[in-house]
């Protein structure tokens, strides 16, 4: 007999949004812009969208079968479910990336996310009204050195938004956020995607029309696909921007029925991302600063502070220019910017809470608040330095996520094996997935994986080698202590099992 589930959505509709916001982050609006402008700009959607035919989509179709395989026993998170698929001891141990990295990803996320909760504030109290460019950076350098309170009042706010929300369970928290939070987030974008096309050149105002900047982003240098590192950068955005390789796609797909449609859920989430990150992603950013700043103007912004710096200290400025609906336009770029972080983040959270109740009995109430606790002591370093941002994002938000996506893929594909898990895949499938992704699952994908996490390997080096600040080398420290915790509780748990947890696995 299968194990019966604890909890699940409410609706299949809460499901996508859900789903849909754990991809669509921060990176949309701010990441993938920059990334464009940076690598051929129109030609980077190339590498891009061949990244996402054979390696988004078949990992989405991956990341959800395996989740809802998952669930049949009532596990939840990675270590387990990798356990289940698996024949040898040692895959748990693999699964442990997909605990590891929403926590490490986490301590780092909620304080970004919180920076687009104060901006909304500062937007709404006008503080930005009167300043120059150069005060907003001044502003903005002053707030991440922590030269007023504001930055660990917001935070602290935002850590306990997660946790409460967290605490009310899948559909009474995380699917009635998404439900709120997805639909204002594509009317803010929307409103303002058609302001940045259709803003106008005018005296004392904008020095360009918004689709000037459109065309500026877009602008093919087609001698960039030949590049390896374009590939590397196409390669990365899709896993970011896809949440691929954390571990939250499994659990949330953990929670649906065995005979529940995976496959169309999988696409819609999947292209509902793309239609915010490369639609309305690229229509507000650029264009609207373009109007401004010029095209040198942004493209020297860029290559100093990338499409973070273009988001908190050129907006503000531009915003405070347009007089009543400079308010509103500022409360819309950040309110969307924080409904995009917070259901990612929120995503972040349930694997946690689902291993610490399968395995320990813990309640999901009282797991939201034990993953909240955690995430407040290691994001104290993310707080007081950059440096420990920075080795976070680097070591969980990238590199522990391609070796997660390497090895799931080859576990999926050929030690559970591809007859079963494309059976898996089409099972109460809504839609019939064409069949040459079976041969892209089990040969493309991971060929394609080895060839990114070889050709990052250099990368990797200089980067385990490099000199840090006493913040970094503590958030290092962290990594690899919370690595081996979460790896300690996995073997306590296993210990704490039957000897046959997974009576239907071999049938």
């Amino acid at each position: 007999m299968t194990k019966t589930q604890s909890s699940g959505w409410g609706s299949r509709v809460g499901l996508v949004l859900a789903m849909a916001g754990n991809a669509v982050g921060l990176g949309n609006f701010l990441r993938f812009p920059a990334q464009a402008i940076e690598n051929g700009g129109g030609a980077f959607i190339i590498p891009y969208l061949v990244c996402f035919l054979l390696m988004g989509i078949p990992l989405l179709f991956v990341e959800w079968s395996m989740g809802r395989f998952g669930g049949r026993y009532g596990q939840h998170s990675t270590p387990f479910i990798f356990d289940a698929m698996g024949k040898a001891p040692y895959w748990k141990y693999f699964g442990v990336f997909g605990i590891f990295t929403n926590i490490a990803v986490a301590a780092f996320y909620c304080y970004l996310e919180s920076w687009a909760l104060s901006w909304s504030y500062y937007s709404v109290a006008g503080t930005f009204t009167g300043m120059s460019q150069t005060e907003v950076q001044s502003f903005f350098v002053n707030y991440i050195e922590l030269g007023t309170s504001h930055p660990v009042i917001f935070w602290i706010i935002c850590l306990f938004l997660n946790t409460w929300i967290l605490s009310r369970g899948l559909s009474g928290g995380v699917e009635k956020v998404a439900k709120i939070g997805m639909p204002l987030l594509i009317l803010f974008g929307i409103v303002l995607a058609i302001t940045g096309i259709s803003l106008q050149a005018s005296p004392g105002g904008a020095i360009n029309d918004g689709i000037v900047g459109l065309n500026y982003l877009w602008s093919p240098d087609f001698s960039s696909i030949w590049s390896f590192k374009v590939w590397v950068a196409a390669a990365g955005q899709i896993f970011f921007t896809l949440s691929l390789g954390m571990g939250s796609i499994h659990c949330y797909a953990s929670y649906l029925k065995s005979k529940e449609d995976i496959a169309l859920n999988a696409m819609s989430a999947g292209w509902m991302n793309e239609f915010v990150e490369v639609v309305l992603g690229s229509a507000i950013i650029i264009p609207i600063s373009v109007g401004y700043l010029g095209i040198e103007g942004v493209t020297n912004f860029v290559s100093e502070q990338g499409g973070l710096g273009l988001g908190f200290m050129v907006l503000p400025n531009l915003f405070s220019d347009w007089g009543t609906f400079g308010i509103f336009a500022g409360v819309m770029w950040f309110g969307l910017l924080f409904f995009a972080g917070i259901t990612s983040s929120l995503a972040m959270g349930t694997p946690v809470m689902g291993f610490l109740e399968d395995n320990f009995k813990i309640k999901q109430s009282t797991g939201a608040w034990i993953f909240g606790g955690i995430i407040l002591l290691l994001g104290i370093p993310c707080v007081l330095s950059q440096d420990a941002f920075n080795e976070y994002d680097y070591w969980a938000g990238t590199i522990a996520l391609v070796i997660f996506a390497m090895v799931e893929i080859v576990l999926f594909a050929w030690v559970f094996g591809m007859d079963k898990g494309w059976k898996e895949i089409n099972t109460g499938a809504d839609i019939k997935v064409p069949g040459i992704f079976r041969f892209i699952i089990k040969y493309v994908s991971p060929i394609f994986l080895i060839v990114v996490f070889v050709g990052a390997i250099p990368s990797i080096l200089e980067n385990a080698t490099k000199a840090t600040s006493v913040y970094g080398w503590t958030a290092r420290f962290l990594l690899v202590g919370l690595f081996v915790l979460v790896a300690i509780l996995v073997y306590i748990a296993k210990k704490r099992q039957g000897s046959n947890p997974y009576p239907e696995s071999n049938d």
